[in-house]
């Protein structure tokens, strides 16, 4: 059971060719803009026919080019919450939830309406139209048609990126919540790596238009195998080494020597070390700086250094501490634990 998704599709010159499978809870696909992520779902969704390629959900095929099956969108029973929710604005939030009712007696509906209202924490708004409700309400309200109608799987394009931050913050733990309860796949686009990590049990990063990493959410933050994937999952610090011992690695542009945990493999080609990694505690790794610049922000400084014997023309190296660690912000050396030493390979 789950989500099982190879396709391939050509649009003048950008090319789709998305393969994942899912296994309960919530996966995310994690790209920047463009990468292909919303057009993924809208294949899923048949709302877009790929060139070629198969999509299973929960044993029932969706589409196979082999066999010349493709289910309308209507068949494949795909909850698909758009990024501006779709509501219908000469609708109330009651008449916006009916619309996933597609079967059933008058009494029946009205039993699933109260207990969705209940769910969605929308009872004294069902009167309200859309431009009365609240950007969280309005995505209650749009979940609430989708979840209704008891779809095999669904599918969040984008769903908190038309909130404001503190909105977000909220809704997220919400939708977790409702999502759990659902109890059925789930898969959330976003180009958001705080989202994607904290809604998701699993990410699939992709890059114009292939995935080009799939793991457990902690798994590709700990370790995103090669330089795209660090890139999209924020790594500030990627610089080009080379492989000198099994767990050795040499970093010419920063004039240092650097250990690991794990064993490097041949192919290696750069390392990674996200900012908030580095540490004036640290005895391992660690060698001396001088700093170059300083951001400050609300709750921690961006700190901006070069190692003694850096390339001039190699950019700084970014270095992220809380501003509650007094006394830490000007050491004169700074190591870094061998396992935050993330090794990249080629693609």
């Amino acid at each position: 059971m789950g989500l099982f998704v190879d396709i391939y599709k050509e649009m003048g010159k950008f090319t789709l060719n998305a393969s994942f499978e899912t296994h309960g809870g919530v996966t995310g696909i994690l790209g920047a803009s463009g990468s292909g992520k919303s057009m993924t779902l809208k294949c899923i969704a048949g709302i877009e026919k790929p060139d070629r390629g198969k999509i299973v959900l929960d044993d029932v095929t969706l589409f196979d080019s082999d066999r010349g099956i493709n289910l309308t969108p209507q068949e494949r029973k795909v909850g698909y919450l758009f990024q501006n929710f779709a509501l219908f604005p000469n609708m109330n939030a009651r008449q916006n939830i009916l619309c996933g009712l597609r079967s059933g007696s008058g009494e029946e509906k009205e039993r699933k309406l109260s207990e969705i209202l209940d769910t969605m924490q929308l009872h004294g708004h069902e009167k309200h139209r859309p431009h009365q409700l609240s950007g969280g309400q309005q995505q209650r309200a749009a979940l609430g048609r989708i979840m209704v109608g008891n779809p095999r799987i669904i599918m969040l394009d984008e769903p908190f990126s038309s909130l404001d931050s503190h909105l977000r913050g909220q809704l997220q733990v919400q939708m977790r919540g409702l999502l759990a309860d659902f109890g059925k796949d789930a898969l959330m686009v976003t180009h958001s790596r705080g989202e994607a990590f904290r809604m998701c049990e699993r990410i699939a990063l992709i890059d114009k238009g292939a995935i080009i990493a799939y793991d457990g959410t902690k798994e590709i933050f700990s370790d995103p195998g090669s330089i795209q994937a660090a890139v999209i999952t924020g790594c500030k610090n990627i610089v080009e080494a080379r492989k000198i011992g099994e767990f050795e690695v040499e970093v010419p542009k920063w004039g240092v020597r650097l250990t690991t945990v794990k064993p490097l493999r041949d192919g290696l080609c750069a390392i990674g070390i996200r900012a908030h990694y580095f540490n004036p505690r640290s005895r391992r790794n660690s060698f001396p700086i001088h700093f170059t610049g300083r951001m400050e922000e609300p709750f921690e400084f961006t700190m901006l250094f070069r190692y003694e014997n850096q390339d001039g023309d190699s950019p700084d190296i970014w270095w992220r501490t809380p501003k509650y660690r007094k006394g830490e912000y000007n050491p004169s050396v700074l190591g870094v634990s061998p396992v935050n030493v993330l090794p990249l390979y080629e693609s």
